[in-house]
C-alpha cells in the first residue's frame, strides 16, 4: 500500500498518519504520587501538548520520579525545505574497500584512534577498529590494507597526536560517548586546536564519531567527517579510502 506524504506538513505518527501522537519520557524532582503526576502533566501542557496521558511513573528515590506519557502536538515541519550535510561517499564492503585501496593508493592506510580526555567508553571506537567489529561488519583491524592502532580510552589529546606522528599516520579517529554539558565539543575542539598548533592538521584526515556527532557538527568543529549512531566500519573505511585517493590526485 502506497501512502501519499505531504512533505510540507509532516507531523508525528501514532495511530493515524499526521495525528501528532508522541511519547515522552522524562524525570522530575517530584514525589511519585498524584501530585507528581499532575506536575508532569502541567509540564507537557506548557510545551503545547494536548490529550495528555501520563501512563506510567516510577519512584527513582531521593525525591525523583521518572514519567512516561503520551500526547498530541499540532506542530509540523516542511521537510522539502530541510538541507542536511552528510557523508556522501559511496559505502563499500570490506573486500571492495581493500581492492579500492590496492588499485588507487597502493599501500596500507594507518589509522590511529582513541577515546580522548576523560571519556572511558570504548564501545564506539572498538566497533569501528577492533577486528570483530559490530553487527556483522568487521572492524579496520580485519582489513588487509588498514593498519589500525587503537589507543583505547582516556587518552590525552597530546598523546594521540604524538602517536599519530610516530606512526606516520594517515588518519586520526576520535570517539566521544560522554556528552554531558557538551564536554565532547570541548574535547574535540581542543584536539583540532592542538593539531593546528603542531602543524599536523592538514597532513591528516581527522574523523570523529559518537551518539551526538553529526557530519555537520564535525565540519563546524574543523574535522573532515563525523559519524553518528548507526555508523559502521564500512562507512568509515570507505570514506577514508576514497578521501585519501582523491587527496593523492590533487597533490
Amino acid at each position: 500500500m502506497n501512502i501519499k506524504i505531504d512533505e510540507k506538513n509532516v507531523k508525528p505518527y501514532g495511530d493515524t498518519l499526521n495525528d501528532g501522537k508522541m511519547q515522552f519520557s522524562f524525570t522530575l524532582p517530584v514525589p511519585a504520587s498524584e501530585l507528581g503526576k499532575e506536575a508532569a502533566t502541567m509540564i507537557l501542557k506548557k510545551m503545547g501538548v494536548d490529550q495528555i496521558d501520563v501512563c506510567y511513573y516510577n519512584d527513582l528515590g531521593e525525591g525523583f520520579t521518572h514519567f512516561v506519557a503520551y500526547g498530541s502536538t499540532s506542530a509540523s515541519v516542511d521537510i522539502s525545505t530541510i538541507s542536511v550535510k552528510t557523508v556522501d561517499t559511496p559505502v563499500m564492503s570490506m573486500e571492495e574497500t581493500d581492492e579500492y585501496i590496492a588499485q588507487h593508493i597502493g599501500r596500507a592506510i594507518t589509522v590511529v584512534g582513541a577515546c580522548i580526555e576523560s571519556d572511558a567508553h570504548t564501545v564506539g571506537i572498538d566497533a569501528i577498529m577492533n577486528m570483530k567489529g559490530y553487527n556483522h561488519r568487521f572492524g579496520l583491524e580485519r582489513y588487509r590494507f588498514f593498519n589500525a592502532v587503537n589507543m583505547g580510552a582516556q587518552v590525552a589529546s597530546e598523546d594521540l597526536i604524538k602517536r599519530a606522528v610516530e606512526e606516520n599516520a594517515d588518519v586520526i579517529l576520535v570517539s566521544q560517548i560522554v556528552t554531558q554539558k557538551d564536554i565532547h565539543i570541548k574535547n574535540l575542539t581542543r584536539l583540532i586546536d592542538l593539531a593546528e598548533a603542531e602543524g599536523v592538521r592538514d597532513r591528516l584526515l581527522f574523523i570523529c564519531g559518537g551518539p551526538r556527532i553529526s557530519h555537520e557538527l564535525a565540519i563546524e568543529l574543523g574535522y573532515d567527517a563525523g559519524f553518528g549512531s548507526g555508523s559502521y566500519a564500512t562507512d568509515v573505511a570507505s570514506f577514508i579510502a576514497i578521501s585519501l585517493a582523491n587527496k593523492d590526485k590533487t597533490e
